[in-house]
């Protein structure tokens, strides 16, 4: 008599299908073996794809006929054993060399013939070929959504996939959630830790409930798809789904997941640390805690020093108290700050200026829609030529990524336009702000984290020597330092005239149109 193994396989990973069909599949062999008196030996259920090699209970099976344990196979359909060449040609092996005397499938016939094993192989190349075509069609199905500029995979947190429309649609309450979570990163004050547990609170998790791995949050962080841009099998393609993040506040972003790649460890978290260098040596400055006790009066007191780490050569620096420290900070904040009635003006400049320049945004956008009509010309010629074989596919993937991203930041650069005038406005807006709130940030009290973070705005390259903090200040900030000392003595009024020096169009605003500003 022959002995039988049953052996039953389900391919989709989802737990609740997998006991449903492997439970029917059973029930189904059972009956088929007490019809056809079938001596089973055990059965052995598996879920796993069958379109590659690998399969371990598949080969347990394997081995267990070879050592003699059994001697037939009785699956549902032979799809069940083998959707690919390397598993059906040890099935058809084991035939011919008399390890397997039988095979029984309640849904297909087979006879252990030469006649039998030629459709035996027939069939294990018809599940082979339906797992092919399934891959092309899956493929081109894949082309054709990107074409359309639409992601094939699952949305990233804050849309999610409308299967209706077969579209990306924005979660009304979950973008919020993104929103924030870049807003809060893009201050400096959160980690990528405090981001998980933010988007924990809100519902984000994993399917058990835990927050998402760091490595996630670096990934939604970092994600081209929420600024439009899609990326896909190493290839980059524009996308038409609706944005909730801004260009500007993702580039915000990178920048501190930038500073950030070779993070030093602070285990005190000293307040001040990573603005300033040594002048003598140019080593970093560092920070220490001193203890200091007054038994008949304060206790225990620590005090924060900061000095020369003096890794280099032997340095002659000595230590900075951390609250004369902090006062020369403000001294430099302080010295960059703008009147109050000065602020008014050059508002109201900049909105005339502003008002001039949207009377020639269509003539912008006429520059912007030919550039991108160029790079739309320079697309068919790249695909011309790698149709034809003429160009390498790294080198077409590559310019390809390259054109469609310069495509992406023109339209970019159209909406932004459109919206907020030119991209100087902008940044001149947001040097007055900040100058305006200079003042207030020196002055306010218990403001250690907010301090250090404005004083890497308004300067750079901090230097300490014999207990002198200096810096040199950044384009805008410098003219309002160097005024200073004048403006204080000199009443505020529009004759003043380095407010009308820095508020010429030929020396002035133009001047500031520099990106430095707020670099």
């Amino acid at each position: 008599m022959n002995k039988y193994i049953a052996y039953c396989r389900k391919s989709t990973d989802e737990k609740e299908k997998q006991v449903l069909s492997i439970e029917s599949q059973i029930a189904e062999m059972k009956d088929f073996a007490t019809k056809e008196k079938l001596h089973i030996v055990c059965f052995m259920t598996e879920s796993k794809t069958a379109k590659v090699p690998g399969r371990p209970v598949f080969e347990k099976m394997i081995k267990m006929i070879e050592n003699g344990e059994a001697n037939g196979i009785l699956s549902w359909h032979p799809d069940r054993l083998a959707r690919n060449s390397v598993d059906g040609g040890k099935i058809i092996y084991l035939l011919d060399t008399g390890k397997i005397l039988d095979l029984k499938f309640p849904t297909f016939w087979f006879e252990s013939t030469p006649q039998g094993k030629f459709m035996l192989s027939i069939a294990f190349g018809q599940s082979k070929y339906y797992v092919d075509n399934l891959s092309e069609n899956v493929k081109r199905g894949n082309r054709q959504k990107l074409r359309k500029g639409i992601l094939p995979n699952k949305a990233p947190f804050g849309y999610f996939n409308e299967p209706r429309l077969r579209t990306i649609e924005i979660d009304p309450l979950k973008s919020r959630v993104v929103i924030k979570a870049f807003e809060l990163f893009a201050k400096g004050e959160s980690s990528i830790i405090d981001i998980a547990r933010f988007f924990q609170k809100f519902g984000i998790t994993r399917y058990n409930g835990k927050a998402i791995h760091i490595d996630t949050v670096k990934k939604v962080l970092t994600n081209k798809f929420y600024i439009g841009i899609i990326n896909f099998s190493g290839e980059t393609y524009e996308g038409t789904h609706k944005l909730f993040i801004t260009p500007k506040l993702f580039e915000e972003v990178q920048s501190i997941l930038k500073s950030r790649e070779h993070p030093k460890y602070n285990k005190h978290n000293f307040t001040y640390l990573g603005i300033a260098k040594c002048a003598e040596c140019g080593c970093a400055i560092t920070a220490e805690i001193k203890h200091k006790c007054y038994p008949h009066t304060r206790g225990n007191v620590d005090y924060i020093y900061y000095r020369c780490t003096k890794k280099k050569d032997n340095c002659s620096q000595n230590y900075l108290r951390q609250e004369l420290y902090e006062q020369q900070l403000r001294a430099i904040i302080n010295k960059c700050s703008l009147p109050d009635s000065w602020v008014n003006l050059w508002l109201e400049r900049l909105n005339l200026e502003e008002a001039e320049e949207k009377t020639s945004n269509s003539n912008h956008d006429k520059i912007f829609l030919n550039d991108i009509q160029t790079i739309d010309q320079k697309l068919d010629r790249l695909l011309e030529g790698y149709l034809d074989q003429i160009i390498d596919p790294q080198i077409y993937q590559q310019k390809k990524n390259e054109l469609v991203e310069a495509k992406i930041k023109l339209k970019e650069k159209i909406t932004s336009i459109s919206k907020n005038g030119s991209e100087w406005l902008g940044l001149m807006r947001e040097f007055i702000e900040m100058a305006a709130s200079a003042a207030k940030i020196a002055r306010a009290k218990n403001n250690g984290e907010k301090l250090s973070f404005f004083a890497k705005k308004v300067g750079s390259d901090y230097l300490i020597n014999n207990r002198h903090l200096d810096c040199h200040y950044k384009i805008g900030f410098e003219a309002l330092a160097t005024e200073a000392g004048v403006a204080s003595a000199i009443p505020d009024n529009s004759k003043n005239p380095f407010l009308w020096a820095c508020m010429d169009s030929d020396h002035g605003l133009p001047t500031y149109k520099i990106g430095a500003l707020t670099n």
